[in-house]
């Protein structure tokens, strides 16, 4: 079955859609039984797609549940409000007081927060390592490592990881691997396949893919799966079955959604790496990225999401860029059909483990499916702006 056959298919079988096209909206906290013998069963099997409670799950859950497990290929998908609680379900679920935790530098800031202001309190240490460590992370394991974290390519910086090198470390000393997948969305790159243990996406992205929704998702291989299932449940996490809808309808049209948030996005791109004002563009399909040839090896394509680095200028130069954009919007999150803008003043301040090799900002677009021409033409503005500015 070829790629976006799957994305109409998956998770769309006749117990979960009956006569539809989609799978129906069902909200449920209390699930009853007629029987004594059905209450048993359902409390039995209560991680195998079968109703049990809520909290569990209904068969909208079910249903995209199974459908992220047959586009990433894990062996069962959990549910969270957010992407961050995701991260943090996930993490929570493989580590306790005492543990070491390896965290790559490049990691989104609220990952970081975490384990700062959570993690270190509860008695887990996290040590922050290079991106582009790859095997060589293995000097830095100790007895008390049981978990190394991944993201790949780096939310803001974009630098890609040597995953399959960094899992069979980890596989080899038991240690578990968590990589945060949202930049590749389910279809890009297939996590399982490199050696990953647990695969997080902010469905709030891409899959969902109009900026309405928070959602988050981990998948877990078998041999970790019944461990990530019961702790975030016991954590209380679940999600909305609205919200989930949401998020199956637009599984359907992820792929030609990243077909033109690539297309777009390598238009804006090659156009920013001919300016004289930008010191390097950061996308992972440009070779002057970190981790160019992983992204060549591990990932069947690029999407909206990328950065560049401007050669000089301060706050007010920035300023004067990401303001009175007309197409561009500045706020948090991307993965939607709008184009947005985000601005990074020092990006040193936010690694404490690799050193970043630029002194000019960096600028964090995502780009849309508006048309790529536009978007370029309040790119020149903003730098006549910035120009204006120095």
């Amino acid at each position: 079955m070829k790629q976006n056959t799957r994305l109409i298919q998956a998770g769309r079988g006749k117990q979960w859609i009956g006569q539809a096209v989609n799978p129906p909206v069902v909200r449920a906290s209390t699930i009853t039984f007629d029987t004594m013998a059905e209450l048993a069963h359902a409390s039995q099997h209560k991680g195998e797609r079968v109703p049990y409670y809520g909290r569990r799950g209904t068969s909208t859950h079910f249903a995209f549940q199974e459908a992220i497990c047959e586009l990433e290929g894990g062996a069962g998908c959990a549910l969270y409000p957010c992407g961050a609680a995701a991260v943090s379900g996930s993490l929570l679920a493989f580590l306790q007081q005492g543990d070491h935790l390896l965290m790559v530098d490049s990691v989104y800031e609220p990952t970081r927060a975490l384990c700062e202001k959570v993690l270190r309190p509860m008695g887990v240490e996290t040590q922050y390592y290079d991106p582009m460590l790859g095997a060589d992370i293995e000097r830095l394991i100790r007895p008390n490592t049981k978990v190394i974290f991944l993201e790949s390519p780096g939310s803001i910086t974009m630098e890609v990881q040597d995953v399959p090198a960094i899992c069979r470390i980890a596989r080899a000393n038991g240690i578990v691997t968590i990589l945060d997948n949202t930049w590749a969305s389910p279809i890009l790159c297939r996590p399982f396949a490199l050696g990953v243990d647990v695969s997080i996406q902010a469905a709030t992205k891409y899959i969902v893919g109009h900026s309405d929704v928070m959602l988050g998702t981990a998948s877990a291989n078998a041999s970790h799966w019944p461990q990530l299932r019961e702790h975030s449940y016991l954590l209380g996490y679940c999600a909305s079955a609205d919200d989930v809808y949401q998020a199956s309808r637009g599984l359907r049209t992820l792929g030609v959604r990243l077909a033109q948030h690539q297309q777009n996005a390598l238009q804006v791109a090659e156009w920013l790496a001919q300016r004289p004002e930008v010191e390097t563009v950061r996308h992972p399909a440009f070779a002057s990225t970190p981790g160019h040839a992983f992204f060549q090896r591990d990932f069947a394509g690029s999407n909206g999401l990328f950065s560049f680095v401007l050669k000089q200028g301060g706050a007010k130069a920035v300023a004067a860029f990401v303001e009175g954009m007309q197409y561009f919007k500045m706020g948090f999150s991307w993965g939607g059909y709008e184009s947005l803008i985000s601005p990074t003043l020092n990006v040193q301040k936010l690694r404490t483990a690799s050193e970043w090799p630029y002194q000019g900002p960096l600028i964090r677009l995502h780009i849309g499916l508006e048309d790529p021409a536009d978007l370029i033409a309040d790119l020149e503005l903003a730098f006549q702006r910035y120009q204006a500015s120095l």
